[in-house]
């Protein structure tokens, strides 16, 4: 049985051409990318060591190792980190990682006041499997509409991959996808294994399970959305992470003048005030 780290590394292993890295192309292979002998020896270990990983069978790779190996792939900071948060939990600290208290769905009446003092603007408090836990008017009205708030317990996850309107309303569904199927691992508790497990895999289908399983680190690059009013919106994303309570906080900042005018229209439509979700 395989882990999360030996799944990822053979991922990015196999979305890596040779070419990439100033390796040589051997011609015709069985399986796309960059060959288990070319990375061993990239990150000076054994083939048979690097099977052993990417199998599952050796789930406790040294610090150096998983460091050589980040290094042979390439990978940035964001799939460093990535890599680093694997090892833990498919290594002997996964036991630590697996029975943590179930993700909070109670915001803390600070984090409340917050999202007040950035009213009328656009921003929501979540949670790592997509909970929306407390939101802006603003942000109550980037999503009229759209069917999002409509549920008594709104989940983005849920939304992104079984509600039929969200592939219209996000322009670039595909990159939303992967944010989701992304942001799950890093809520890596008994809850979170359950709600994967009984509720949103079967919904979502084998594509979320794609997404899920390919551990592809999501850019968050300016969101674009397809707005039910007809209005194009392009917003800037910033995250301030709520360690304490493995939440976060988004906050979205119009990416340009016609976004910015097209937010103002859809407040004097639907006005509102800050709404937490308990």
């Amino acid at each position: 049985m395989g882990t999360p780290l030996g799944d990822f590394i053979r991922a990015k292993r196999d979305s890596i051409q040779p070419e990439m890295l100033g390796l040589p192309d051997h011609g015709r292979r069985r399986a796309p990318g960059l060959r288990r002998s070319d990375l061993a020896a990239r990150a000076g270990i054994s083939v048979e060591y690097l099977t052993r990983i990417e199998q599952g069978r050796d789930r406790n790779p040294s610090v150096a190792v998983v460091n050589a190996l980040a290094d042979a792939l390439s990978l940035d900071p964001s799939e460093r980190s990535h890599l680093r948060y694997l090892t833990k939990i498919s290594g002997g600290e996964c036991a630590a990682h697996t029975r943590p208290a179930p993700p909070r769905r109670d915001v803390r009446p600070s984090v409340l006041e917050t999202l007040g003092l950035l009213e009328p603007g656009i921003a929501v408090v979540t949670n790592r499997l997509g909970d929306i836990l407390g939101y802006t008017s603003g942000y109550a009205a980037m999503m009229s509409e759209t069917g999002l708030l409509d549920a008594e317990s709104p989940n983005l996850t849920r939304y992104v991959f079984t509600n039929p309107e969200a592939r219209t309303f996000f322009t670039d569904w595909d990159d939303v996808a992967d944010e989701q199927a992304f942001d799950l691992w890093l809520a890596p508790s008994l809850e979170s294994s359950e709600w994967l497990t009984a509720e949103i895999a079967p919904v979502a289908g084998p594509d979320f399970t794609r997404r899920f399983n390919r551990h592809v680190v999501p850019r968050r690059g300016v969101l674009q959305l397809n707005h039910p009013s007809g209005d194009e919106l392009r917003l800037v994303r910033e995250t301030l992470e709520l360690s304490s309570d493995a939440q976060q906080l988004l906050v979205f900042l119009p990416a340009d003048e016609k976004t910015a005018q097209g937010i103002e229209q859809l407040r004097h439509r639907l006005p509102g005030r800050l709404r937490a979700i308990s």
